[in-house]
């Protein structure tokens, strides 16, 4: 099977999932700009959390590149990434809505948590689909950021209740991380494309 439906559907999805997320933006009834004030929290989360989708789409895009064939688990392992990713508009409206409390930023970093742990598991899916010549494991190496990532989320889950700020700083910082592009797999690709003699 080929990867076009595979991209077409997930950016589909992810696509959905920013539109639900500006959809908690309500629209104030007055023209008063103190009536603003008290959507910033909600406007911040969604701030966050679309930075957050939109590295998801990015590097997925990048992943995608190196897949020449889709298998089952591919397949499978794909929507496992999609379903946590889709929880994403529930946990940034509870914690807008909410004002950053404790609970609700918890859960936020366990939707980030999990939705790494589908990436790395899409990721892993793919490169043994790939065999031992697998670019993609060429390409991300140990893959530390992915790891560290993974142990802050840990923690700010557990700092959320003795400080949901922190927690929040940490989101923010892994996501300042991931900002930066990765051109990792760029340029394992490129390297592919010159030997070949052809674009990848």
């Amino acid at each position: 099977m080929g990867k076009t439906r595979l991209e077409a559907f997930s950016d589909g999805v992810l696509a959905i999932i920013i539109t639900i997320m500006v959809l908690e933006l309500k629209v104030p009834h007055s023209s008063d700009l103190a009536v603003l004030q008290p959507l910033l929290p909600v406007f911040l989360s969604y701030l966050l959390s679309f930075i957050y989708i939109g590295i998801y789409w990015n590097n997925h895009h990048h992943m995608l590149h190196t897949v020449r064939e889709v298998t089952g688990g591919i397949l499978w392992a794909n929507l496992h990434l999609l379903f946590w990713l889709s929880l994403i508009p529930f946990a940034t409206g509870w914690l807008g809505e909410n004002h950053f409390a404790a609970a609700p930023a918890a859960l936020y970093g366990f939707v980030l948590l999990m939705a790494a742990v589908a990436y790395w598991i899409l990721a892993h899916v793919i490169i043994c689909a790939q065999g031992s010549g697998s670019l993609l494991k060429k390409a991300i190496g140990p893959d530390w950021k992915g790891y560290g990532s993974v142990l802050l989320y840990a923690a700010a889950m557990g700092l959320a209740f003795v400080s949901a700020w922190l927690a929040c700083a940490i989101y923010v910082l892994v996501a300042i991380l991931w900002l930066v592009p990765d051109t990792r797999i760029e340029r394992v690709l490129r390297a592919r494309g010159e030997q070949s003699g052809s674009a990848p």
